[in-house]
C-alpha cells in the first residue's frame, strides 16, 4: 500500500535511511549522509514524503518534489516530479517496489499535468543504472552537480546520472 508518511513515522523512517544507505554501501561502496530530520519533516507536512507499508512495517520511503533546478538545470522548466532518495529496507527486498513506485509515480504524474518523472542517482553504480532503465527510464546520461546549497551531502562534489521517463 502506498500512502503518505506522517510525523509519527519520523524514527521507522530514518531507521529505514541509515539500513538502506548501509546496504547501499556494501553494494556500491557509496553512502548516502544522515539526512536532516528537520528536512524529512518538512516534505512529511507538505505531503510530499510517500511509503509502501508490507505488513504494518515500512518497507520503502521516498520523496518527490515538482522543482530540481540544481540538479536538472534548464530542462527544469519541463512540468515533471522529481523523486528522490527511495530507501528499501532490504528485509523487503525482491518485491520490486521501484516498479511500483514507477506506476505510482506515471499516475501521479498525469494527474497533476505533469510530462516527465525524473530521478537521479550518484553515478557509479552500473547494476542501479541498469534496474531504473529496465524499469522504464531513459538514461539522459551524467552531469557534474556545482550548486549544492541546500542539498543532502551526497551531491557535494558528485557527478549524478539522470534518468527521464515520459508520462
Amino acid at each position: 500500500m502506498i500512502a503518505n508518511t506522517s510525523l509519527q513515522d519520523t524514527d521507522e523512517i530514518f531507521e529505514v535511511y541509515t539500513i538502506a544507505s548501509d546496504f547501499k554501501k556494501k553494494i556500491s561502496g557509496v553512502q548516502w549522509p544522515e539526512f536532516d530530520q528537520n528536512m524529512i519533516e518538512t516534505e512529511i507536512k507538505e505531503k510530499r514524503h510517500w511509503k509502501i507499508m508490507v505488513d504494518g512495517a515500512i518497507a520503502c520511503v521516498w520523496s518527490i518534489t515538482f522543482d530540481d533546478l540544481q540538479v536538472w538545470g534548464e530542462h527544469n522548466a519541463d512540468p515533471s516530479i522529481y523523486i528522490h532518495r527511495i530507501a528499501v529496507n532490504p528485509d523487503f527486498k525482491g518485491q520490486k517496489f521501484v516498479e511500483q513506485i514507477v506506476e505510482w509515480a506515471k499516475n501521479y504524474a498525469a494527474d497533476n499535468n505533469k510530462l516527465y518523472v525524473r530521478m537521479d542517482t550518484t553515478s557509479g553504480n552500473q547494476r542501479l543504472n541498469d534496474y531504473y532503465i529496465k524499469c522504464g527510464f531513459s538514461h539522459l546520461g551524467p552531469r557534474k552537480i556545482t550548486d549544492t546549497e541546500g542539498r543532502p551531502a551526497h551531491y557535494h562534489n558528485a557527478t549524478m546520472e539522470l534518468f527521464q521517463l515520459e508520462v
